[in-house]
């Protein structure tokens, strides 16, 4: 099996249009697979809201693709479901709603495998309560933190997450493939917040 970072889909180009629906939508399938190599059932819940937001979004996307063909514009053309009409930011449609929460579900890994990244002897759950305690902790009920509180003490050591992301391959390698894949998903996360938060969508 090839080393994750050398398989997945890292770049989602931001155009003069915006993000390209159809590749942020592939490149977030990646970060579901991702999730796999945790190798923890306690993990997947996350996984599992990841991978509904992602369903939503391409579900709105395959009704009308050559519309939809950008982030912007899905948000745009996203109306609201009748009985929405006069709740939330703009009264907004169903997909706006889980595109919110997936790009929340993406700073969230970002920052913890960024974490992991800068700082080269911190275990995995200390970088992702770290980048939980940022990004989602203040959209949480107290339920789902206590939740989200075991789920993240069940991650793997880092040498054993480490040894799932190289599959055999070059360190040096996975680190600079790593480095991009951050980048790439930083810049798409950050921009797409402006968008959301400009345009009175909501907040991510």
């Amino acid at each position: 099996m090839a080393p994750y970072f050398e398989t997945v889909k890292a770049n989602v180009a931001i155009t003069s249009s915006g993000v390209p629906t159809k590749d942020f939508l592939e490149a977030s399938d990646g970060l579901v697979q991702l999730f796999d190599l945790f190798g923890s059932a306690v993990f997947g819940f996350v996984q599992n809201d990841i991978k509904g937001n992602v369903h939503g979004v391409r579900t709105r996307f395959n009704a009308a693709p050559d519309v939809l063909q950008t982030l912007e514009s899905l948000l745009e053309h996203d109306t609201p479901e009748p009985h929405h009409h006069g709740h939330g930011h703009k009264g907004h449609g169903h997909a706006t709603g889980c595109l919110i929460r997936l790009l929340r579900g993406l700073a969230f890994t970002q920052l913890a495998l960024q974490n992991m990244q800068n700082d080269p002897h911190a275990e995995l759950h200390i970088c992702f309560k770290k980048a939980y305690d940022v990004v989602l902790k203040h959209h949480h009920a107290f339920f789902v933190r206590s939740v989200v509180a075991v789920a993240i003490r069940a991650v793997p050591y880092r040498a054993d997450f480490y040894a799932r992301l190289l599959q055999g391959g070059d360190r040096a390698k996975l680190d600079a493939e790593l480095g991009k894949w951050l980048h790439g998903l930083d810049a798409v996360v950050r921009h797409m917040s402006a968008v959301v938060e400009k345009g009175g969508y909501g907040k991510v």
